[in-house]
């Protein structure tokens, strides 16, 4: 891209969410950088240089002013560089072979950005010639971004021309330094040019290099503060050699996850997976909770520390505003509010509207202490392990029916507040959505595992325990899941032509909402349904209706309202379906846990072994790759934890 072929600013007539399936990203929690392929910044509505909640750059041009760029390669080196290649054949001689190359060595650093551009000649004459490098400020919040209504900030920009050629641009807390050794900077209205003369002597090379120091006043998540516990390729090798695929999904899944660690600033040593690039950059509770849960095979520790990350953060009052209760477990952290264009969500910094959170917290907690959590670690828990189980049995139901449920009480927060929390999610079979409160069926089976296995902490380690806490007593607990589990059966089984199973939720006339979905996958090796009804029901998440062959549906093509492209009426989720597979290998259903693998492995393979968020419900037998989603997140934390599950299942 040429400094002049920057775009412009204007907005487009009809906002769009930005498409991703295309882009190349190179990040390292905080920052990230999104450009198209060949490398160049500003031509895709996702393009830029992000730091935390805020995109700092929207376009980077690189220019060679005697020749033209022709990209010819982008090989990536992890999840935090690449290296792309390019051509300079307007320096070249006449010969076929191309002899003047152009690299450029990208790299993402916690709060850094930096490229290395080398150009390599192998004719027998010097080469003289001028690169520049033509930033455009914007700092606009990502959550624009998202929308598509992104406009710049004014920003006041300081330029010290001395040997690093040093330039400030900031607005309000946000700030980015540019530092291009050697180069001459000047300003374009409120671009920056970095400009080098550079000479290749006969056979030789030539490097330059710039970089960016981004920071934000105003952010809420630090940098890991450490090397991760973890060495991808030496996981990876563990694998078996008959496994290619695997391998290779394992090593590049374990690399992001290593990426997407992240802190808060008052407890720097306890880290937590972000939940995904490029929105979700920040702590989410039901997704960090999860990620952490599917790595325990590799790191015990980051579950250690995201649940002490998450009890300091536990709710303590009843306010309706943040969806707050006593003893929850929060939904999302942002440093500000979120608002999200023309759907009338406006979601406060901290925000509590997860249904789900809580019972998830309990079930890590058990099966960390499980895995080898250290048992003094677990026991500096036990009062946020009351709270939440307190919160399960005391707050957890809004109505009195005996099973968990979720209703927005402000009319601004999410309207639905399980994992599928888009406002179609829970649809009746023919397409009526369905009305709040809402039980999903996935929740009772958490609620019933978190008390059973709150019962085995506190039966083990909770002696000590200050009376004060009023902890439940284990029998109490048991008796009570036993009752959940009694009223599951009695109301939550459906029968439609597709066959017998359990509702996806009930709604608020406690009718069971009769699409099979996704979410009875959850159900498995929790301990919810008896065996042979486990059996059933992973036996309809593997047939026609419900998997694709590149994983398990979110919803069955037999529904009403079933569009492979729906965020969550359709399309397959690849933690969705490595959860589904976890369950029917803890139910002892190796077999269909395989078969779900085998389909996961094969959607790694045609998206390059990063599987993104999600991907279209298309069939295998229709298309020979996965069709992308193609505003899907990529990496997410739980989609990359998905290959430690599958991993684990191979093994057996």
């Amino acid at each position: 891209m040429s400094p002049a072929s920057l775009p412009s600013s204007t907005t487009p007539p009809q906002p769009l969410q930005p498409l991703l399936n295309e882009a190349t990203i190179v990040f390292r929690a905080p920052s990230q950088a999104w450009s198209a392929s060949n490398g160049e910044f500003g031509d895709a509505a996702i393009d830029g240089v992000y730091h935390g909640d805020v995109r700092h750059i929207r376009a980077i041009g690189l220019n060679c002013d005697d020749s033209a760029i022709e990209w010819i390669s982008a090989a990536p080196d992890g999840a935090d560089r690449v290296v792309f290649g390019g051509l300079l054949r307007g320096l070249d001689d006449a010969t076929p072979d191309p002899k003047v190359r152009l690299t450029r060595d990208r790299r993402v650093a916690a709060g850094r950005l930096s490229e290395r551009l080398a150009i390599a000649s192998r004719l027998a004459a010097p080469i003289t010639t001028t690169l520049s490098v033509r930033l455009r400020p914007e700092f606009a919040p990502l959550h624009d971004v998202k929308a598509g209504i992104s406009r710049p900030r004014p920003v006041q920009i300081e330029i010290e021309q001395d040997p690093d050629a040093a330039v400030t641009v900031s607005a309000g807390p946000q700030r980015f330094i540019l530092r291009a050794t050697d180069a001459r900077v000047q300003r374009a209205g409120d671009d920056i040019i970095a400009t080098w003369r550079v000479q290749v002597a006969p056979g030789g090379r030539t490097e330059v290099a710039w970089s960016v120091e981004l920071h934000d006043d105003a952010l809420v998540v630090r940098e890991a503060s450490g090397p991760a516990p973890w060495a991808p390729p030496a996981v990876a090798a563990e694998v078996r050699a008959d496994q290619p695929g695997l391998a290779r999904w394992l090593e590049t899944a374990l690399g992001d996850l290593d990426a997407l660690r992240l802190a808060l600033p008052a407890h720097p040593g306890d880290e937590f997976f972000a939940a995904g690039t490029p929105w979700f950059f920040t702590l989410f509770g039901r997704d960090a909770l999860w990620a952490a849960r599917l790595a325990l095979p590799v790191d015990v520790g980051i579950a250690a520390s995201t649940l002490r990350v998450l009890a300091r953060l536990q709710g303590t009052e009843d306010d309706p505003d943040t969806a707050q209760e006593p003893g929850k477990i929060l939904h999302e952290l942002r440093a500000t509010t979120l608002e999200m264009p023309g759907e009338g969500i406006v979601l406060p910094p901290l925000y509590y509207g997860s249904v789900d959170s809580t019972p998830l917290w309990v079930c890590v907690l058990a099966d960390a202490w499980r895995a080898g959590m250290p048992e003094p670690e677990v026991r500096d828990l036990l009062p946020a392990l009351v709270g939440a189980l307190r919160w399960i049995v005391e707050h957890g139901d809004s109505d009195g029916d005996g099973f968990l449920d979720y209703v927005d009480r402000t009319g601004r927060g999410l309207a639905n507040q399980g994992w599928k929390d888009s406002g179609d999610s829970i649809q009746w079979r023919d397409g009526t959505l369905a009305q709040g409160p809402i039980a999903l069926c996935e929740v009772q089976a958490y609620a019933y595992e978190a008390a059973m296995s709150g019962a085995d902490l506190l039966e083990a380690l909770g002696d000590d325990l200050d009376r004060d806490l009023a902890a439940p007593a284990p029998d109490d607990l048991r008796t009570w899941a036993a009752r959940l589990r009694a009223r599951f059966a009695e109301r939550y089984w459906v029968r439609t032509p597709e066959g017998r199973y359990p509702a996806v939720a009930l709604d608020r006339d406690k009718r069971p909402v009769d699409t099979l979905t996704s979410n009875v996958g959850h159900l498995l090796g929790t301990g919810l349904l008896d065996p042979d009804d486990e059996a059933h029901v992973a036996s309809l998440l593997v047939g026609p209706t419900m998997s694709s062959g590149y994983g398990i549906r979110t919803m069955s093509t037999a529904a009403a309202g079933y569009w492979p492209l729906s965020y969550h009426g359709g399309s397959v989720w690849t933690h969705d379906t490595a959860i589904c597979a976890h369950g029917m290998a803890r139910a002892g259903l190796w077999d269909r846990a395989r078969q779900v693998v085998d389909g996961l492995l094969a959607a790694a393979e045609g998206f390059g072994y990063r599987v993104p968020e999600l991907h279209s419900g298309d069939p295998a037998s229709a298309t020979s790759l996965p069709t992308p989603y193609p505003a899907a997140c990529r990496p997410q934390a739980w989609s990359a934890a998905a290959a430690i599950v599958c991993r684990e299942i191979l093994r057996e």
